[in-house]
């Protein structure tokens, strides 16, 4: 184990359940912030080796979870059109990071000391 691994201070996924069938975390976000970057769920999907298939099921699944579209097909243009982020869909985004920064503030101390507890050798079973 590196001294680099043992020091870096665990991280805290944040999912929200925001009902019985639908939940947004890491990956969905992580996806709209792609989509916003690469302008095209395609090239979204591909910067996490993802297929486009599995990159349109995530889409329209947050579409659906949100009642509202988060991303929106533009279609034309030179390179045959692309995805944006509707703005509801750049607010979920700043949302969900918003509320993953403020749960690791909270529990900043607890991953100290959780960092602290993992990283002490163990102790030999008594016999």
């Amino acid at each position: 184990m590196h001294k680099s691994s043992a020091r870096a201070l665990p991280s805290l996924s944040v999912r929200i359940d925001l009902d019985t069938e639908g939940r947004i975390g890491p990956g969905k976000i992580q996806l709209l912030e792609n989509i916003h970057a690469c302008g095209s769920i395609s090239a979204a999907g591909r910067a996490m080796d993802m297929s486009y298939k599995r990159a349109w099921d995530l889409v329209d699944e947050i579409n659906r979870i949100c009642r509202q579209a988060a991303v929106e097909r533009q279609t034309g243009g030179k390179n045959g059109g692309g995805a944006v982020l509707t703005p509801f869909g750049i607010s979920l985004v700043a949302r969900y990071r918003k509320i993953e920064r403020a749960a690791t503030s909270a529990v900043r101390k607890d991953l100290l000391a959780l960092r602290t507890d993992i990283g002490r050798p163990r102790k030999a079973a008594s016999r």
